[in-house]
C-alpha cells in the first residue's frame, strides 16, 4: 500500500471501527485493519490506518505485546504520528491497559516529550472539565455507563485514574490553557516536561477545542484518545495541506445483496430498547444466555431458527439480558469465564449464517463484535456511510475471505431504530 500519514492503534475493533468513520468523516482516506496486517494482504491506499486490537480487557503485558508490532507496521509505512485510541469512558482498571500501553508506546519514541492524553468526544456528550470525564451533565462515575460488566468505571479523574496504571507522573492541561489555542498548549506541556511529567489529561468540553487539541498534539509523536482526538488530528492535517480531503465516496463498489442477519451480545440499556424495538423490523430470538454459556446446544438451536427463516426477511438472535440476568450469568460461571462463552458462543452462530449466505451482518456489542470478526476470519475494512454518530457501514477489502458489508456497535450508540436503520443503508 501507499505511504500513510496517520497511524492509529484502537483496543477494540467497535471503538476502532468509530475512530475510523471520524477520520473518515473529516476527509481523510481511511482503512482498519483486524490486527497487524500480513504482508499479503492487498490493502487500496489509504492516508490513515486503524490497527483494530482486541486488547481493552487482557493482562497488560499481553496488550502491550500486541500494540508495538501494531506501531511499528504503522510506523514503516511513514506514519508521523501514532493515536492510541481508547473507550470515550476510559474504560480500564487499576492495572490498566491504558497506562502500561502508553508506557510502552512512548518508551518506543526517541523524545515523546508528554503524551497529550484526551477521550472526549463532544457530539456524543463525552466531555473533560479540569480532568474528570463527564457523560452528558453528570461525572462518569455517576451516569450508567460506570456499570459496564468487564471494565466497571467508579472514578471519573482521569489523572487518578490513568496515574494508578502508569509509571508516568500525569499532569493537566485545563480548559483556560485550551481556549488560548494550540500554541498554549504547546507551552503548558514543556512547562509540565520540565516539571518531569510524562502525559497529561487534557481539557474539552466543546467540539471547537478538537482544532487545537488536533494542532498541537500532531505536533507530538504519540497521543491516547478516542475520536474526538481522532478528529482533531484529522482536521489539523487537512488544514496543514498534509492531507487532500478524499472526494471519492463511491466506497462500495457492487452492491452485496442475500439475506441479512443481526446479532446483539451488548446488555446496555440502549442496545436492550433496541432490540425491543427491532421487533418490528424483523424476526427476532431471544437465547437463554445461561444455556448460551453452558454448550453448543443453544447456538445450534439458534442457527438452525435462523436459517429456516432467511429467505423470508432479516432475522435477529439476542444474547443481550437486564443487569439481573447478567449477575445470576457471572455467579454461575464467573464474569470472565461467562462473558467468553457467550461471544464464542455468538461467533459460532455468526459462522453459521455466513455458511448459510449471510452477507450482511449486524452485530451490537464490543466483545460480541470482536469476537465474530475473529471467527469469521475478516482481515480489514473500508469505511461507508455513518448509520449513526460512531458507528459506520464497513465493507470487507483485501482480497481475503468473504466479500460482506458490516455494521459493528459498541453498546451505547444508536438510536432506538439502529437495526433498520443500519440494514438500510447496506444496499
Amino acid at each position: 500500500m501507499n505511504r500513510i500519514t496517520l497511524g492509529c492503534i484502537g483496543d477494540d475493533y467497535t471503538g476502532s471501527s468509530d475512530l475510523a468513520n471520524a477520520l473518515t468523516r473529516a476527509g481523510l482516506r481511511t482503512i482498519q485493519t483486524i490486527g497487524v496486517p500480513a504482508d499479503d494482504l492487498d490493502l487500496p491506499p489509504a492516508d490513515a490506518v486503524v490497527v483494530a486490537l482486541k486488547s481493552r480487557s487482557i493482562p497488560a503485558h499481553e496488550a502491550v505485546a500486541m500494540a508495538l508490532p501494531a506501531r511499528a507496521w504503522l510506523k514503516a509505512r511513514g506514519a508521523r504520528h501514532i493515536l492510541f485510541k481508547v473507550c470515550s469512558t476510559f474504560d480500564s482498571t487499576h492495572q490498566g491497559n491504558i497506562g502500561p500501553v502508553m508506557d510502552a508506546l512512548r518508551d518506543a519514541e526517541t523524545d515523546p516529550g508528554v503524551v497529550l492524553v484526551n477521550c472526549a468526544f463532544p457530539e456524543n456528550k463525552r466531555t473533560i472539565y479540569f480532568g474528570n470525564l463527564f457523560v452528558g451533565d453528570v461525572p462518569l462515575n455517576e451516569s450508567p455507563l460506570k456499570d459496564h460488566p468487564l471494565n466497571p468505571m467508579h472514578d471519573a479523574n482521569l489523572m487518578r485514574v490513568l496515574g494508578r496504571q502508569s509509571r508516568s507522573k500525569i499532569g493537566l492541561a485545563p480548559l483556560s490553557v485550551v481556549d488560548r489555542g494550540e500554541g498554549a498548549i504547546a507551552a503548558h506541556l514543556q512547562t509540565l516536561r520540565a516539571k518531569g511529567f510524562g502525559a497529561a489529561i487534557i481539557d474539552s468540553v466543546f467540539d471547537r477545542d478538537l482544532g487545537p487539541l488536533g494542532r498541537a498534539a500532531l505536533a507530538t509523536p504519540l497521543s491516547v484518545g478516542a475520536s474526538g482526538l481522532g478528529i482533531g488530528l484529522a482536521r489539523a492535517l487537512v488544514e496543514q495541506g498534509v492531507v487532500t480531503p478524499a472526494a471519492d465516496k463511491d466506497w462500495a463498489g457492487a452492491a452485496v445483496g442475500g439475506p441479512i442477519a443481526a446479532l446483539s451480545g451488548s446488555c446496555s440499556s440502549a442496545t436492550l430498547a433496541q432490540v425491543e424495538q427491532a421487533q418490528g423490523w424483523a424476526r427476532v430470538l431471544r437465547l437463554d444466555a445461561q444455556a448460551l454459556a453452558a454448550g453448543p446446544e443453544e447456538a445450534q438451536r439458534a442457527l438452525d431458527w435462523a436459517v429456516a427463516r432467511l429467505k423470508d426477511g432479516p432475522v435477529l438472535i439476542a444474547s443481550s439480558a437486564p443487569p439481573d440476568q447478567v449477575q445470576a450469568l457471572q455467579a454461575r460461571f464467573g464474569r470472565d469465564a461467562g462473558g467468553r462463552a457467550i461471544e464464542h458462543g455468538m461467533s459460532v452462530i455468526a459462522e453459521g449464517l455466513v455458511k448459510a449466505g449471510v452477507r450482511r451482518l449486524i452485530v451490537a456489542g464490543g466483545e460480541t463484535s470482536g469476537a465474530v470478526v475473529d471467527q469469521l476470519g475478516l482481515k480489514a475494512f473500508s469505511i461507508g456511510p455513518e448509520i449513526a454518530p460512531g458507528v459506520p457501514v464497513l465493507r470487507t477489502v483485501g482480497g481475503q475471505g468473504p466479500d460482506m458489508v458490516l455494521a459493528l456497535k459498541s453498546g451505547n450508540f444508536g438510536g432506538a431504530d439502529f437495526f433498520a436503520d443500519a440494514a438500510g443503508l447496506m444496499g
